[in-house]
Parts: C-alpha cells; structure tokens; sequence
C-alpha cells in the first residue's frame, strides 16, 4: 500500500540541516559556493529524509532545466573522450547537468536526437562541426536554444564555434610531409561528404600540395569508418597497390594506431618505408609504437571554453563569440624522411 504521508520538502530539509532554505538551494545547485562541512550537514539531512528536489517545479519557475545536452559522433574511442570531460567538469562547477547523445555520424539520428532534447528541456547544446540540415538550426533559433560548434572553426560560416581550423591543421602537416621528400602521399579518412572536420582536413592536404607545384592525382584517398580495424584494412589496401605511398596520413589516431599494427604485419618498417601520421593526440598517440606523429588539439581547454560561453549564454542571453584555439604538430617517431622510391 503506497504511504501517503506527503514528500519531504526543501523546507524540511533546511529544518532537520539547521540551515536557510537559500543554504540548502545553494549546496543542490551551486555545490562549490558551500563550505564541505555545511554541504555534509545538508546532505545527511537529505538522506536521513529521503528527499529529493523537483527539478521539474524548479524549470517551471525559473523556465530553465539547468541540463546543457552535447551530440557527439561516437562514443566507441577516445576522439571526443577529453573534450567532454572537460566540458562536463566545467558545467558541474556552475550547477548544470550534461546530457550526452552519439549520432553514429548519422545526420539523420543526430536531428533527431536534437529534437529530442529541445522537447527535454535542455537550455542549450553542444554540435560537432557545422554540416546539418538548416532547417535544425532554425528549430533551435525557434526556441531560442544558444547552440555551439565545436571541433571546428571556420571564418566563413555564421554559427559561431569555439574550436580549430582543420583545414589548416593539416596543411601544416602536409607541407612538414613535403619537406621531408615525400611526394607518393595516401589519406585514409572518414566519409568526407557528411563529415564537415573531414572535408577541411582533406582540403589542406591538397593546398600544400597545390603550394609545392604537385596535384589532388598525387594522393590516394580511401574513406571508411573510424576504427583501428577499418584503418589496418585500408592501410593493407594502400599498401598493396602498385605504386606505394610512402606516407600515410590518417584523418585521425585511432585510424593511424590500426595502419601502425597493418605495417607491424605487412613487414614495414615505419618511418623507414613508410610514414605514418595521425590526428587529435590522443593519449593512444604516445602509446601507440613507433610513437605516432601527429596534430595536437586543445581537448580540455576547448571543452571548458564551451562550456563558459553555453552558459554565459543561458543565463545572460548574449550571443556567443566564436573563438579559435590553437593546434600544434607532434612530431613523433612515426614520420621520418622519404625513403627512395622502388617500382614493383
């Protein structure tokens, strides 16, 4: 039989804590603003009252659910792993719950999982790269949900993003390839044509080539999913065509760890026949062997970045300014000079 002695109210908490009502709101939303030994006190209170806060009465008044939702591609590595941990610790500083959401690198799944967190209530969202259907974007100016790109970062788009240039992260790459003789390059990348980070970073590539007087003809492109396995296999692919590349340039690490092992297999040594350079640093870059080559990107700085300027937006209601992060290339023992060319 259900009791039907009423709920314990924030009332009773802040009774049985010995502190205000304000005292006990602030240890639930604000944990930090409070001393340890009051927040002990309030939490002990609630246990012993099993008490717990209508979130739902809360948003009501205060049309806010005080929850940020962020869509990632995959949660199946460690691509995302960092900047959302970030992202999260930031949030929970200020009071706000993360509700996170994997697309699978389905435009379709990724529009409807933001829809379902609008109808949720969620104040504001986190995007990866700016390539979606407009009519999301409108959706969101419609309810007027701030929604933020990161992961990316490019001047000629309207949304604003807090993130890098992919485009000119791997230019950088490309061109310290080119300076080391290589000149039979391959490309092992994400299906370009829904992947907006992906398209960037194949365009610079063939910017550094334009720039040293060489063609999109010299590099051989394969695009497949992110994975180890999928990048052993499209290495082993590279590999065994005619003309041998002798650098690989994988669209991320995770990517490039599975062609590291595909050489290990195929008896390559690597970078003495063949180089091999990644993308992200993951910490599986500094692990992986030989260490892997590749574009340093600011996880954690830019996931607090954009986690301040999603709330700054929610609670002030100012547009955000797009910001651009720096990369840096870590130039590891993956990449080493072009070997000498041999025709099979």
């Amino acid at each position: 039989m259900k009791d039907s002695r009423p709920s314990p109210t924030l009332h009773d908490v802040a009774k049985q804590s010995g502190f205000s009502t304000a005292t006990v709101s602030r240890c639930l939303n604000f944990p930090k603003q409070v001393s340890e030994k009051t927040r002990e006190k309030v939490m002990a209170a609630i246990e012993e009252l099993g008490y717990t806060p209508n979130f739902g009465a809360r948003a009501m008044a205060s049309q806010r659910t005080n929850t940020i939702g962020a869509i990632i591609p995959t949660m199946e590595n460690a691509i995302f792993a960092r900047g959302i941990q970030a992202f999260q610790e930031e949030l929970d500083a200020h009071g706000y719950t993360l509700l996170v959401a994997s697309s699978s690198y389905r435009p379709d799944l990724e529009e409807q999982q933001i829809r379902s967190l609008v109808a949720r209530g969620a104040d504001a969202l986190l995007l990866i790269g700016h390539e979606r259907d407009p009519a999301v974007y409108k959706l969101l100016e419609a309810q007027n949900i701030p929604a933020l790109v990161t992961w990316a970062f490019d001047r000629t788009q309207s949304r604003p993003s807090i993130g890098f240039d992919n485009r000119l992260a791997m230019r950088e790459m490309a061109r310290e390839v080119l300076r080391l003789g290589h000149r039979r390059l391959a490309l092992i990348s994400a299906d370009v044509s829904s992947n907006d980070r992906a398209a960037a970073r194949l365009e610079g590539i063939c910017e550094a080539l334009r720039e040293a007087g060489l063609n999109k003809s010299d590099l051989a492109v394969i695009e497949t999913q992110y994975g180890i396995e999928t990048g052993a296999i499209a290495f082993e692919t590279l590999m065994k065509a005619r003309a041998q590349p002798t650098v690989v340039f994988c669209g991320n690490d995770v990517l490039a760890v599975g062609a590291l092992g595909q050489a290990r297999e195929m008896g390559f040594d690597v970078p003495g026949d063949v180089s091999i350079v990644g993308f992200d640093d993951i910490e599986l870059a500094q692990v992986a062997y030989p260490k892997l080559t590749t574009v340093h990107v600011p996880h954690r700085e830019m996931g607090r970045q954009a986690a301040r300027a999603l709330i700054d937006a929610v609670q002030t209601g100012r547009q955000i300014e797009s910001r651009e992060l720096n990369v840096e290339l870590r130039l590891r023992d993956s990449l080493g000079p072009a070997p000498k060319i041999r025709d099979n």
